[in-house]
């Protein structure tokens, strides 16, 4: 007898929101738990099979995410529930999937997203937050986000962003779109808000310790733009901490009908 053919693969995209204090990062590693590595796990045992994970922009160690989009295939047949209270019944609580829908076969979280953001937040007062301290940074004395702010426009469009580029980046060339970067003060949060087509290694955070610099007015407003007009990451500030940084959205097509977290919200009322 023939055997019947095997089902065709369903591709699934989620929304994934998780705090990266305890992760060595998104991506599976052998030697230190990933966000990724326990996501494939609660996959897989929901779908009775391996599934393999992709993500719109992969976050190191420390660095969280609120509205994090992968996908997979599969051929289990399973309802949108499995993928998403099924899936997180299984998952540490600093994780949760919190969407899945399916999508067309060519969709790929990485490269049909148009553009990714990130939010970096900074705790800007005398005493450090018993509370939220591993998920924004502490900055003690005052900033001027009026100053930052001015400073960020200067580097939006098309540019070679070598200064903010990590020693360590792995991108065949260092030009990107930056299509806003906004910094604004609530009480006593400090928030930047960047958004491009993609980023540089460590690029949002080597952007934001030069802000904070200019913040501080140990720097002109001007600094940055002569930094980017430099390409020499030896000359900018040192590289803000993981713990403030957030991976906001990735951006899609509209076809495609995936949601996007709002930010019109205090931090940790978003999800």
């Amino acid at each position: 007898m023939t055997p019947e053919p095997s089902p065709p693969k369903q591709a699934w995209a989620s929304g994934i929101a998780y705090a990266g204090t305890a992760y060595c990062g998104w991506q599976f590693q052998h030697h230190c738990p990933s966000v990724q590595g326990a996501l494939q796990k609660a996959l897989s045992s929901v779908a009775n099979e391996p599934v393999a994970l992709h993500c719109a922009g992969r976050t190191d160690a420390g660095v969280h995410a609120l509205a994090q989009v992968a996908h997979f295939e599969t051929q289990a047949d399973r309802p949108t529930k499995a993928w998403v209270q099924g899936v997180n019944t299984q998952l540490p609580s600093d994780i949760r999937v919190q969407w899945a829908q399916p999508v067309p076969p060519d969709f790929h979280a990485r490269f049909s997203a148009h553009a990714r953001s990130y939010r970096y937040v900074i705790h800007n007062r005398a005493v450090a937050s018993a509370h939220f301290a591993d998920r924004m940074t502490w900055v003690r004395e005052t900033l001027d986000a009026q100053c930052m702010h001015q400073a960020a426009q200067s580097v939006l469009g098309e540019h070679d962003f070598s200064a903010f580029r990590a020693a360590g980046c792995q991108a065949k060339h260092a030009w990107r779109a930056v299509q806003s970067l906004d910094v604004s003060r609530q009480g006593h949060l400090v928030m930047v808000d960047v958004r491009a087509n993609a980023f540089l290694h460590h690029m949002v955070r080597n952007l934001v310790g030069s802000l904070i610099v200019i913040g501080h007015h140990q720097r002109p407003v001007s600094w940055l733009a002569t930094l980017l007009a430099q390409k020499d990451r030896t000359l900018a500030a040192k590289t803000a901490p993981a713990q403030g940084l957030y991976f906001v959205n990735a951006h899609y097509p509209k076809p495609y009908g995936l949601p996007e977290a709002a930010l019109d919200c205090a931090l940790w009322a978003c999800e």
